[in-house]
């Protein structure tokens, strides 16, 4: 290894390590957004508080992970317990956004003049805004079987605006394109889906889907349509195995929102190879 490549690695290391710092501390808002915004309560006010006994967080208990573990996953004031689930999230923020930042670094290494750098920096500040949104998205989806409009119709402003002066400043306007393409393909194809089944598909989903063709689009024909295919898969494979463990029946309500989710980054991180390894074994590629 050269010395250039062992010094961005070291670098895209320490990057990475403080991604997924700032990703815990947005898991940790993230926990707010996801108990708050169900009831259509402020994710601003009041302050976070003991769900039994009222008594308000103190800030040295409301450190990502490490106060839950200090504390026992027990409320300091009244001793009951705290869901593991928040921590969990954190934890989930972290890795999140360390892979994100690991999986548009190349192109932040990549970029050869001042405005190719900040076309590359603002695209990786959108999907890390994406990577935020999904884990709120999926656990509200998976708890109330509800995708809010107060998530997911912001997300198509603030992804337009982003990927738009990403565009910009990299003079990129194909990917621009072809991301208003893929909000109009996955939004418009699910619409069609949830007109013709109303039972197996939610306006809540048509709306997600857009958003989620928005950003597939802005990489690319491959992960567009791995990401967008995947949903199916992937849903499907747990609709099966939820009948054969005989946990419901083939009218039981599975939220597709979460499956959406896991379809389109998986699309975003391997799209490309996959999509390439597919057409290969048919000899087109």
């Amino acid at each position: 290894m050269s010395a250039r490549a062992a010094t961005c690695r070291r670098v895209g290391d320490v990057v990475a390590v403080w991604a997924a710092v700032v990703g815990a501390l947005i898991g940790s808002f993230l926990n707010v957004v996801i108990y708050r915004v169900p009831l259509k309560r402020s994710i601003i006010s009041p302050a976070s508080a003991c769900g039994a006994c009222g008594a308000r967080v103190r800030a040295y208990d409301n450190i990502p992970v490490i106060s839950w573990l200090a504390l026992r996953g027990r409320c300091r004031d009244c001793g009951s317990r705290i869901s593991v689930r928040y921590p969990l999230v954190e934890l989930g923020g972290a890795a999140f956004f360390a892979a994100v930042t690991l999986r548009f670094l190349p192109e932040i290494s990549a970029a050869s003049t001042a405005s190719a750098l900040g076309a590359s920096i603002v695209g990786l500040a959108a999907f890390l805004y994406l990577a935020a949104v999904s884990i709120a998205l999926a656990l509200i989806d998976l708890d109330t079987h509800r995708i809010p409009n107060v998530i997911v119709l912001p997300a198509y402003i603030v992804g337009l605006l982003m990927l738009g002066l990403a565009a910009i400043l990299g003079g990129d306007y194909a990917s621009l394109l072809l991301a208003g393409t893929g909000c109009l393909a996955m939004g418009l194809a699910y619409l069609v889906m949830a007109v013709a089944y109303p039972g197996g598909m939610g306006f809540g989903d048509v709306k997600l889907a857009g958003v989620l063709g928005l950003f597939l689009g802005w990489l690319g024909w491959a992960p567009l349509a791995v990401g967008a295919s995947l949903a199916f898969l992937l849903g499907g494979i747990f609709g099966v195995v939820v009948m054969l463990i005989r946990r419901g029946g083939r009218k039981t309500a599975i939220p597709f929102g979460p499956w959406m989710l896991a379809g389109a980054w998986l699309g975003i991180f391997v799209g490309a190879p996959l999509s390439t390894g597919y057409l290969s074994l048919f000899g087109l590629e």
